[in-house]
């Protein structure tokens, strides 16, 4: 078939942006007509063995805001986004044969679930179909840094001074040229609801450090914000280990989670910012942080499932326990350390919780009760508005002494609470009852 009546499809998964999408620009290059699909699969809000559902109530509510900006950033460049609430190897096929598709495109992934979906995918697929898959959420893109999939240093130190030194981050993707207006189509399914997927609608908790919405312009105002109206970021070095309000931090990580916004894209405003204004520790520290990010999904790339194996990528053998009763406790905020209750509740009533909560709940969990690492993460994965799968589980290996952490540290509970809220405003905060109890 010629290339003036090539059709593409663009299967959004973790890229839920229009700017700086490679995939779509790649897209966009190959075909004449182009169309795009997300699936809001209904493994992803099934319950777990632990009690509660795979998505909770706070990420799928700022999902539903990114799929549904998403969508509108599409339509302003004449793409329609077709979205199915069911899963994808059942729906792709119809989809395929309906629109006459030649090519699928989406972001590479290579954790576990997503690589299964995909492989039932191309099993109903006929022959002909080509799937081009692009490795496009790395700051630093996997051509381009000094080792290869194997030889990721165990050190997070050692990853980092040596992409530091030797390699380049990648200009943005170029602006996508707007297809003309018959490539819309003339009926697109609507997106589902909050009802549809299984959750009530609520209100976010007045409390909440993240009081933002889904989508990628509102990434985009929130960069703009936090850098350049504020320059907030000359101080993000200082006060990153706060626990209350908005800015005691960037907040980028939600929408870094789900692609609304790329590792490139901060990176790029980053440099711009030390251009405009001043380089400082602080504005390195963010690049940090980013590297941090790119360094667990190197790791996930290289020991593959073995991140969700209770002895980690270590293989290390503890004696991990399994009880019901204080995991219950520790979700509800009802243990013996205060410090830990306040995080636990803030993760609870909004979705969200500081870097520092994140490490001391952790801790506890793993080196305090003894409970077997897993379930903490898997209650991070239903919980947190920011959930990544590298990132989740290479934090809480690292924290649990089985990833890369060589000095197996424990957090003392009482000293941290005295150094990061020595009020006790945080914890009066979270633990007095509200409405939102």
């Amino acid at each position: 078939m010629s290339s003036e009546h090539k059709t593409g499809l663009i299967w959004f998964t973790k890229n839920l942006r229009v700017r700086d999408n490679y995939t779509l620009q790649r897209a966009v290059v190959d075909n004449q007509r182009l169309i795009g699909v997300f699936f809001f699969d209904p493994r992803d809000f099934e319950p777990t063995p632990y009690g509660f559902k795979k998505t909770e109530r706070f990420r799928v509510k700022f999902l539903l805001e990114s799929v549904a900006q998403l969508r509108d950033s599409l339509q302003e460049i004449n793409i329609s986004l077709w979205v199915v609430h069911g899963k994808a190897e059942e729906t792709m096929p119809e989809l395929i044969k309906d629109f006459n598709i030649q090519s699928i495109y989406l972001q590479k992934e290579w954790t576990r679930e997503e690589a299964d979906v995909l492989h039932s995918v191309q099993k109903r697929l006929p022959e002909h179909i080509q799937i081009k898959e692009i490795f496009d959420q790395f700051l630093f893109h996997p051509e381009d840094i000094p080792f290869s999939e194997m030889t990721i240093p165990k050190v997070f130190t050692d990853f980092r001074k040596a992409c530091e030194k030797e390699a380049l981050v990648r200009p943005e993707a170029a602006e996508i040229n707007s297809f003309s207006e018959s490539n819309l189509l003339l009926y697109a399914p609507e997106l589902p609801t909050l009802e549809d997927l299984g959750f009530k609608s609520f209100e976010i908790d007045i409390r909440s450090a993240f009081p933002f919405a889904g989508g990628e312009k509102e990434a985009q105002k929130r960069l703009n914000y936090y850098f350049f109206q504020t320059k907030k970021l000359c101080y993000y070095k200082k006060t990153r280990n706060g626990l209350l309000g908005t800015d005691y931090s960037s907040k980028f990580s939600p929408w870094l989670a789900n692609g609304s916004i790329s590792a490139r894209q901060v990176y790029w405003q980053v440099l711009d910012f030390e251009k405009q204004y001043l380089k400082t520790q602080s504005t390195y520290w963010l690049i940090f942080e980013l590297i941090w990010r790119d360094y667990f999904k190197y790791i996930s790339l290289k020991y593959q499932d073995k991140i969700f194996l209770q002895g980690g990528i270590l293989q290390k053998d503890y004696l991990w326990r399994n009880n019901q009763n204080e995991f219950n406790s520790w979700i509800k905020g009802t243990t013996k350390e205060a410090f830990v209750n306040a995080n636990m509740l803030e993760l609870k009533h909004s979705g969200w919780m500081s870097n520092r909560g994140r490490q001391n709940v952790a801790s506890y969990l793993a080196k305090e009760l003894q409970l077997d690492w897993r379930m903490g993460a898997a209650y991070f994965e239903a919980m947190l508005l920011d959930y990544d799968v590298h990132s989740n589980y290479g934090n809480w290996m690292y924290v649990a002494g089985v990833g890369n952490d060589p000095r197996d540290r424990k957090f003392n509970i009482r000293l941290q609470s005295e150094r990061y809220d020595p009020s006790g405003k945080y914890q009066k905060t979270w633990m007095e009852k509200t409405l939102f109890e």
